[in-house]
């Protein structure tokens, strides 16, 4: 009985962190969302999470090279948009140009790329969320 109470306290204290941590990253992102000027394209931070992801260009987001500048390239953030009703459905959006990699601030690159990062891991909650209640469909039909 203990065993099965202490894997309930840890899944309990796991969710209660990554509720937290969510939540944490909401607010910066909110911030970095206003600082790095991607409310002068997208209006509202909500409209963010309608993309189907965003990416950067110029720079790496590889995990072995977080941040690491490609040289002759240009940083732009760039979002994918979709509709399904169009000839082309998916689309790239500029969020923000920055110009040639080499000549942007050092601080303002590695904000770039921790509103990104930020940008995918509360996307990642929202996706497990969607496909959460989409398997749930499944429980309620008859086998």
């Amino acid at each position: 009985m203990s065993s099965a109470l202490e894997r309930l306290k840890k899944i309990t204290n796991k969710i209660s962190s990554y509720e937290l941590a969510r939540k944490e990253n909401t607010a910066e992102l909110k911030e970095l969302y206003r600082e790095i000027g991607i409310d002068k394209k997208v209006e509202y931070f909500e409209e963010l999470f309608e993309f189907k992801a965003i990416n950067l260009s110029g720079v790496s987001l590889q995990e072995e090279n977080l941040g690491e500048i490609k040289e002759g390239k240009y940083l732009q953030i760039l979002a994918i948009s979709y509709d399904k009703d169009a000839t082309i459905k998916s689309k790239n959006v500029s969020l923000a140009y920055f110009g040639r990699v080499e000549s942007v601030d050092r601080v303002l690159k590695e904000r770039i790329v921790e509103f990104v990062i930020r940008y995918r891991f509360e996307k990642s909650f929202i996706n497990m969320e969607h496909y959460h209640a989409m398997f749930k469909k499944f429980k309620n039909k008859d086998v």
